[in-house]
């Protein structure tokens, strides 16, 4: 049994035999996972004030430099998903304990039916991240629906004028994620940018948009459809919309959706593609009846063998943010939760950070929607240890 300590005051000699110690205990896989909420700060808060109504719609991802970027949409004057809105982007250098003012990277103008995020993907050869919203999504006095890509080489210090990538994917309404995309490391397509995202106009489901040159062009890859495809939907139909993918050490991504009309289960989607994005074949669509869900994006991310998920776990309202983990590749969960926060709790999105050193393996990053009486009264950011307690199994 290894001590209780608090990690913020191991420095000097102590400190590096600590650091030498956890690096052994996780290589030896014998850390438990017991994890602590260390920072929790309010990056964005709405209510009207200045240029923007509601914040909504939080992202976040860590950049080839070990850095942190939380983008949202900043609604300009309704909390309505339709309307003008701006990109805001805040960013912090030394792992979420301070954060730079807010950026609007993006501005849509007076659009009726503005920009809507999105998804983040990183791609660690080229040391570059992107940014892929649409525009016209809901075709609400507008058309056709855009997919836009804007893309940053400098860790989000500056960003790219917007490319429009409707002439290489068509006009079809597509809204990745919200969340990330990944770049494949294992076989099959090492290398590879693959985006997920849904759309609920001209043909409802989760599709998949592939890059295998670095985000210079892009197609669609797997579709999951939704049944009835391409008619109206009622309850308890399949229709599988907002979705976060990630991919297991084994190459097979796994992209974890939302139940729009709760078919089979007020839980969530597990859909699996083994042949890097390029199909997600139903028999491999499973339903997750231990991610009690109420319909809504929610975070997942798989770290050194670990899977973990949060969402607002509740099956009928967006309350009670929770962190989850498996350490059976989602096949079951543990039964220890962490409780984020208790009240009104919506979208949710997760990273880390990539390195090898201790400070790498620790910690998980969760940025969410929080309210006392509405979900989306906040944007919060919160640092998660995830070794609070040095236990060994």
């Amino acid at each position: 049994m290894v001590p209780r300590v608090v990690f913020m005051r191991i420095t000097g000699q102590l400190g590096c035999i600590f650091i030498v110690l956890l690096v052994q205990f996780k290589s030896a896989h014998n850390l438990k996972i017991d994890p602590l909420i260390l920072d929790e700060q309010l990056l964005w808060v709405g209510g009207g004030a200045g240029q923007v109504h509601t914040y909504r719609i939080p992202i976040i991802t860590s950049t080839p430099r070990g850095n942190l970027l939380a983008f949202a949409e900043a609604r300009k004057s309704s909390a309505k998903d339709i309307g003008a809105k701006f990109i805001a982007l805040r960013c912090s250098t030394d792992r979420g304990a301070t954060w730079s003012p807010t950026s609007f990277i993006v501005d849509d103008g007076s659009l009726a039916d503005g920009l809507n995020l999105g998804s983040v993907v990183v791609d660690e050869e080229k040391k570059s991240v992107m940014l892929i919203y649409s525009l016209c999504f809901h075709r609400y006095h507008c058309s056709p629906s855009s997919t836009m890509l804007i893309e940053s080489l400098d860790d989000g210090l500056s960003w790219s004028a917007p490319r429009n990538l409707s002439v290489q994917l068509g006009v079809k309404s597509f809204a990745p994620g919200p969340g990330y995309g990944i770049q494949k490391r294992h076989y099959p397509a090492p290398g590879r940018l693959v985006v997920c995202g849904h759309s609920t106009n001209e043909g409802n489901g989760v599709f998949c948009i592939l890059s295998d040159d670095h985000g210079l062009t892009w197609r669609y890859g797997a579709p999951l459809k939704s049944i009835p495809y391409k008619q109206p939907k009622q309850k308890l139909d399949f229709d599988p919309d907002e979705c976060q993918p990630f991919e297991m050490e084994d190459g097979t991504i796994v992209v974890n959706i939302r139940n729009q009309m709760k078919y089979h289960c007020n839980c969530r989607i597990i859909a699996r593609s083994l042949d890097g994005g390029e199909s997600l074949p139903m028999e491999e669509v499973t339903f997750d009846k231990t991610l009690v869900d109420p319909a809504v994006a929610a975070g997942a991310l798989q770290k050194e063998g670990v899977l973990y998920f949060t969402n607002p776990a509740n099956s009928k309202q967006r309350i009670n943010l929770t962190l989850r983990w498996s350490l059976t590749g989602g096949r079951t969960w543990e039964e220890q939760v962490l409780q984020i926060w208790p009240g009104p709790s919506g979208y949710s999105s997760m990273t880390s950070l990539q390195g090898n050193s201790a400070e790498d393996l620790k910690y998980v990053f969760v940025i969410y929607e929080k309210g006392h009486k509405d979900s989306i009264e906040t944007v919060s950011f919160v640092k998660v240890h995830l070794f609070s307690g040095l236990r060994t199994e």
